[in-house]
């Protein structure tokens, strides 16, 4: 039987403090996500969706609160662990990319084996077998060769997403990844989470403007508001 991996927010608060301008502090979160689901995390705009990922992938500190992983007799403090571990248990897909330049979407994938090689290390057998199965689950194969910065928005957006299914994390959070992708596209994106989550044990939190969409293969949701956190098996909105 599959250890059941669990994330559990525990009164976490997301936002930013200090006198900045867009200083703000979310209300309380208190959640868990269970392994073998897909849970998509809605609401409005500014309603605070990507601070949340950000946080829980480790990108942002929370202003308060605690985000744990468990599994098994494992327990952890996402915010206390080294970056390292960090990149081998949680991986995050954002919207936004930039920065990429010179190298090939194959590299950009194989980037996902960087928590276990190293940023100078070489890929073993076990690495590359990964980046191109990840290449395979993704549908990206046709365009793995080509230089990343030649891509379509897209395109893009389906090279990171094999990078993180290349990192082989059990939990697998992304930002509005269906953003740039065609009516088919959409429709592969969540056939392969689900397949990620139900046949693989994956942990995916994903949030999505997508309505129509996730709300036929969404198993759970997470409704963001000013009043907080909603946790429901149906949505309604």
């Amino acid at each position: 039987m599959r250890e059941q991996i669990m994330i559990v927010l525990d009164s976490l608060v997301t936002g930013y403090s200090g006198d900045r301008s867009r200083a703000f502090r979310s209300k309380p979160f208190s959640a868990s996500l269970e392994a073998g689901k897909v849970t998509c995390l809605v609401g409005r705009n500014g309603a605070g969706k990507s601070t949340l990922l950000r946080t829980m992938a480790g990108i942002q500190n929370p202003v308060s609160g605690n985000v744990y992983y468990s599994c098994g007799d494992e327990r952890f403090d996402m915010f206390s662990v080294s970056r390292r571990r960090l990149a081998s248990t949680v991986s995050i897909v954002l919207t936004s990319v930039s920065g990429i330049e010179g190298l090939t979407a194959y590299d950009v994938v194989s980037m996902g084996r960087i928590p276990f090689t190293g940023i100078l290390g070489s890929m073993t057998k076990k690495d590359r077998d990964a980046v191109d199965s990840a290449v395979s689950l993704t549908g990206t194969g046709a365009f793995v060769s080509r230089p990343f910065d030649s891509l379509s928005d897209g395109e893009r957006q389906k090279v990171m997403i094999a990078k993180s299914v290349a990192q082989q994390t059990p939990v697998i959070l992304l930002d509005e990844p269906s953003a740039f992708l065609d009516y088919p596209s959409r429709v592969e994106l969540m056939d392969m989470l689900n397949g990620l989550a139900h046949e693989h044990g994956k942990t995916i939190l994903l949030s999505s403007h997508d309505l129509d969409m996730v709300k036929k293969t969404a198993d759970s949701f997470w409704i963001l508001s000013a009043d907080g956190l909603q946790v429901t098996q149906e949505l309604t909105l």
